[in-house]
């Protein structure tokens, strides 16, 4: 038996306006969320921009999905969404994030509930985390960061000087401060791929002990001393910071403080304090960190730097150096000097990408370009700082009596004149 079909309401027209004011709201919320920045947003026919500014970018939604998910946590859900290509940036993505985060911090930022937890950082735990993030292989390392591997910031003085130059800075900036002189020890705790220590025992000839849980890392390092023929000056260890043992004469750690959380600083000061000479001792860290107490975001600590906490500077002074008897003796911020770093890296990383070296998928390739663009402008606003601390055992002989050498191309003297 035929039957007439019953005409079916084309949703679409019936909904549309329905479904626009919905999206419009969301807009509005998100806009509400975020603050004042100069902004445009974007889901199907709606359009939200700021009045009377011009915008520095568009937030273009491709589904209301993923506006819903940046109206209920714009902390949280923005990386991943912008990962999975469902969010995308029209404009400058550097300038786009600055404005974000700026915004963000004149209204009072609130931490999701995943930024603020904070898991164990027992040994096992540790060396997941370091295989995480820097066992990803080093030929995709060697694509955008300099020749050397230095995977910190970086020291641009003079200005002018291209990443290869500013890395080297670097070391020798450190190895400055702490006045190193042929023959002494040094422990270093957390070695990346080695440079510093190298460094150290080819231009300063001392002694140097390097640990570090990234088992890419330290058989790189290796290789790279025997290469080098310092293989008997330097030792690299496959083993954690509380490991650490015997006496040195300079303890040194750049860009390990962030990943030890908050219970790894205890530990971090009893190393410190056993491993330090204490009359002629003195030390280094060099460690992202903040003005004031707040946990990483938790996209990042999620995705990319499992574990991870950059610590205000009066929590490294109270929770590591106070119980370890150490002194302050000297505090730089090069909080400028990170945020060029990491322009050059992210110049070098889309050079890489756009050439298809990259490889992995699209979606970490996506993740990874904004972790370094959402870190060049967390680093260009101030949401994140560089410190390096210069500190030596409390009552220690060994004090600089002037900074002017330093500035002049040498070294600290650690001695005081005796009249």
């Amino acid at each position: 038996m035929l039957t007439t079909a019953r005409p079916v309401p084309e949703r679409s027209v019936v909904h549309a306006p329905v479904r626009e004011r919905l999206d419009a709201w969301l807009l509005r919320c998100l806009a509400s969320r975020i603050g004042r920045a100069p902004l445009r947003y974007a889901l199907r026919r709606s359009v939200l921009s700021p009045p009377s500014v011009r915008p520095v970018a568009t937030l273009r939604f491709r589904d209301r999905r993923a506006l819903l998910g940046l109206v209920i946590d714009p902390e949280t859900r923005f990386g991943d969404a912008y990962a999975e290509g469902r969010i995308e940036i029209e404009g400058d993505l550097v300038a786009a994030l600055e404005a974000a985060y700026r915004a963000l911090d004149a209204r009072g930022r609130r931490p999701s509930v995943l930024s603020t937890a904070q898991g164990r950082h027992s040994r096992r735990r540790a060396r997941w985390n370091a295989h995480r993030h820097y066992d990803l292989g080093d030929d995709f390392y060697r694509l955008w960061l300099d020749e050397q591997l230095v995977y910190t910031c970086a020291y641009y003085d003079p200005p002018g000087l291209d990443l290869e130059r500013a890395q080297v800075a670097k070391l020798d900036h450190v190895c400055r401060k702490l006045g190193l002189t042929p023959g002494e020890t040094v422990v270093e705790a957390g070695c990346g791929w080695g440079a510093l220590a190298l460094h150290m025992v080819r231009e300063y000839g001392v002694q140097v002990r390097a640990y570090n849980v990234s088992h890419e890392q330290v058989a790189y390092a290796r290789a790279r001393a025997e290469r080098e023929r310092l293989s008997g000056r330097v030792e690299f260890l496959e083993e954690d910071y509380r490991g650490i043992r015997g006496r040195c004469d300079a303890f040194v750690s750049v860009g390990m403080l962030e990943h030890v959380g908050r219970d790894g600083f205890a530990p971090l000061a009893a190393v410190i304090r056993r491993c330090l000479d204490p009359d002629r001792g003195r030390g280094l860290l060099h460690a992202i960190g903040r003005d004031r107490p707040r946990p990483l975001n938790a996209w990042i600590r999620r995705r990319i730097f499992p574990g991870a906490y950059p610590p205000a500077l009066g929590e490294i002074v109270a929770a590591v150096l106070e119980p370890a008897g150490q002194s302050v003796v000297d505090v730089e911020n090069l909080r400028p000097h990170y945020a060029r770093t990491l322009r050059d890296w992210r110049e070098r990383f889309e050079r890489a990408a756009a050439a298809g070296k990259v490889g992995f998928d699209e979606r970490f390739r996506r993740a990874w370009r904004l972790y370094l663009a959402g870190s060049e402008a967390a680093f260009r606003t101030g949401s994140l700082q560089l410190f390096q601390i210069l500190f030596a055992p409390s009552g220690g002989t060994a004090l600089p009596w002037s900074r002017r050498p330093l500035y002049e191309g040498t070294g600290l003297s650690w001695s005081m004149p005796t009249s």
